[in-house]
Protein backbone atom coordinates (compact mmCIF):
# COMPACT_ATOMS: atom_id res chain seq x y z
CA UNK A 1 0.00 0.00 0.00
CA UNK A 2 2.94 2.77 0.65
CA UNK A 3 6.23 1.71 0.19
CA UNK A 4 9.47 3.27 2.33
CA UNK A 5 9.77 6.52 -0.60
CA UNK A 6 5.83 7.25 -0.14
CA UNK A 7 6.53 6.94 3.16
CA UNK A 8 9.38 9.26 3.94
CA UNK A 9 6.92 11.84 1.34
CA UNK A 10 4.89 11.58 4.49
CA UNK A 11 6.80 12.13 7.79
CA UNK A 12 9.56 14.32 8.39
CA UNK A 13 11.36 11.75 10.29
CA UNK A 14 14.70 10.45 9.34
CA UNK A 15 17.22 7.86 10.41
CA UNK A 16 17.50 6.32 12.78
CA UNK A 17 13.63 7.29 13.97
CA UNK A 18 11.83 6.84 10.76
CA UNK A 19 10.56 3.74 12.89
CA UNK A 20 7.90 2.92 10.36
CA UNK A 21 9.28 0.44 7.18
CA UNK A 22 6.36 -0.45 4.52
CA UNK A 23 2.26 0.55 5.13
CA UNK A 24 0.26 -2.44 4.22
CA UNK A 25 -3.75 -1.05 4.55
CA UNK A 26 -4.53 2.16 5.40
CA UNK A 27 -8.62 3.36 5.78
CA UNK A 28 -9.06 6.66 5.36
CA UNK A 29 -10.63 8.06 8.99
CA UNK A 30 -10.33 4.75 9.92
CA UNK A 31 -7.40 2.37 10.42
CA UNK A 32 -3.88 1.36 9.43
CA UNK A 33 -1.78 -1.40 9.36
CA UNK A 34 2.19 -0.82 9.33
CA UNK A 35 5.13 -3.20 9.48
CA UNK A 36 8.76 -2.24 11.72
CA UNK A 37 11.37 -4.49 10.80
CA UNK A 38 13.71 -4.72 14.02
CA UNK A 39 17.14 -5.49 13.29
CA UNK A 40 20.62 -5.66 15.37
CA UNK A 41 21.91 -3.08 13.50
CA UNK A 42 19.42 -0.49 15.37
CA UNK A 43 21.41 2.50 17.23
CA UNK A 44 19.50 2.18 20.92
CA UNK A 45 21.13 -1.89 20.81
CA UNK A 46 24.03 -1.13 21.82
CA UNK A 47 23.43 0.48 24.72
CA UNK A 48 19.80 -1.47 25.72
CA UNK A 49 21.03 -3.81 26.77
CA UNK A 50 24.72 -4.43 25.62
CA UNK A 51 24.36 -8.08 26.82
CA UNK A 52 20.51 -8.63 26.07
CA UNK A 53 19.45 -5.94 22.83
CA UNK A 54 15.74 -4.76 23.72
CA UNK A 55 13.86 -2.62 21.83
CA UNK A 56 12.81 0.54 24.43
CA UNK A 57 9.19 0.67 24.92
CA UNK A 58 9.45 4.67 24.03
CA UNK A 59 10.12 3.51 20.65
CA UNK A 60 7.21 1.19 19.94
CA UNK A 61 5.37 3.86 21.26
CA UNK A 62 6.95 6.37 18.88
CA UNK A 63 6.81 3.62 15.80
CA UNK A 64 2.58 3.56 16.63
CA UNK A 65 2.75 7.06 16.64
CA UNK A 66 4.21 7.43 13.01
CA UNK A 67 1.80 5.10 11.93
CA UNK A 68 -1.09 7.05 13.62
CA UNK A 69 0.52 10.60 11.61
CA UNK A 70 0.37 8.74 8.54
CA UNK A 71 -3.16 7.71 8.76
CA UNK A 72 -4.22 11.25 9.97
CA UNK A 73 -2.82 13.32 7.30
CA UNK A 74 -4.14 10.84 4.92
CA UNK A 75 -7.54 11.22 6.81
CA UNK A 76 -7.39 14.99 6.68
CA UNK A 77 -6.05 15.27 3.11
CA UNK A 78 -2.81 16.76 3.88
CA UNK A 79 0.46 16.08 2.92
CA UNK A 80 3.88 17.01 5.30
CA UNK A 81 5.31 19.50 4.58
CA UNK A 82 7.79 22.20 5.99
CA UNK A 83 5.12 24.22 8.02
CA UNK A 84 3.19 21.34 9.38
CA UNK A 85 4.14 19.30 12.46
CA UNK A 86 2.43 16.22 13.82
CA UNK A 87 3.23 16.00 18.05
CA UNK A 88 1.97 13.50 20.49
CA UNK A 89 -0.43 15.39 22.43
CA UNK A 90 -0.65 11.94 25.31
CA UNK A 91 -0.26 8.45 26.00
CA UNK A 92 -2.92 6.61 27.96
CA UNK A 93 -2.98 2.63 28.76
CA UNK A 94 0.20 2.23 27.97
CA UNK A 95 1.27 -1.86 28.26
CA UNK A 96 4.02 -3.72 27.75
CA UNK A 97 3.64 -7.14 27.00
CA UNK A 98 6.69 -8.47 26.13
CA UNK A 99 10.38 -7.64 24.88
CA UNK A 100 11.09 -7.14 21.00
CA UNK A 101 13.75 -7.89 20.20
CA UNK A 102 16.66 -8.15 17.14
CA UNK A 103 14.73 -9.98 14.20
CA UNK A 104 11.49 -8.78 15.01
CA UNK A 105 8.77 -7.81 13.02
CA UNK A 106 6.24 -5.32 14.43
CA UNK A 107 3.40 -4.89 12.98
CA UNK A 108 1.48 -2.27 14.17
CA UNK A 109 -2.48 -1.74 14.10
CA UNK A 110 -4.10 1.63 14.48
CA UNK A 111 -7.17 2.83 14.70
CA UNK A 112 -8.72 6.26 14.88
CA UNK A 113 -11.07 6.49 17.30
CA UNK A 114 -12.37 9.86 16.94
CA UNK A 115 -11.15 13.47 16.37
CA UNK A 116 -12.32 16.79 18.29
CA UNK A 117 -11.15 20.09 18.54
CA UNK A 118 -7.59 19.06 16.67
CA UNK A 119 -6.69 16.55 18.96
CA UNK A 120 -7.03 12.71 17.06
CA UNK A 121 -6.96 9.80 19.86
CA UNK A 122 -5.84 6.49 18.52
CA UNK A 123 -5.62 2.98 20.28
CA UNK A 124 -2.82 0.72 19.54
CA UNK A 125 -1.77 -2.18 19.11
CA UNK A 126 1.65 -4.36 18.30
CA UNK A 127 1.82 -7.94 17.28
CA UNK A 128 5.03 -9.69 16.69
CA UNK A 129 4.19 -13.35 15.14
CA UNK A 130 0.48 -12.97 16.62
CA UNK A 131 1.53 -12.50 19.91
CA UNK A 132 0.56 -8.84 21.29
CA UNK A 133 3.78 -6.64 22.55
CA UNK A 134 2.37 -3.18 23.24
CA UNK A 135 -1.00 -1.45 23.42
CA UNK A 136 -1.98 2.07 23.68
CA UNK A 137 -4.37 5.17 23.38
CA UNK A 138 -2.11 8.22 21.47
CA UNK A 139 -3.56 11.52 21.18
CA UNK A 140 -1.81 13.56 18.35
CA UNK A 141 -2.42 16.92 17.17
CA UNK A 142 -0.88 18.60 13.68
CA UNK A 143 -0.02 21.91 13.95
CA UNK A 144 1.44 25.18 11.58
CA UNK A 145 4.76 25.66 12.14
CA UNK A 146 6.75 29.26 11.15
Amino acid sequence: MMDIHEIRKQLPHRYPFLLVDRVLELEKGKRIKALKNVTINEPFFGGHFPNRPVMPGVLMLEAMAQAAALLAFDTAGVTMDDKTVYYFAGIDAARFKRPVEPGDQLLMEVELDRVRAGIYKFKGVIRVLDVVVCEAELMCTMRSVG
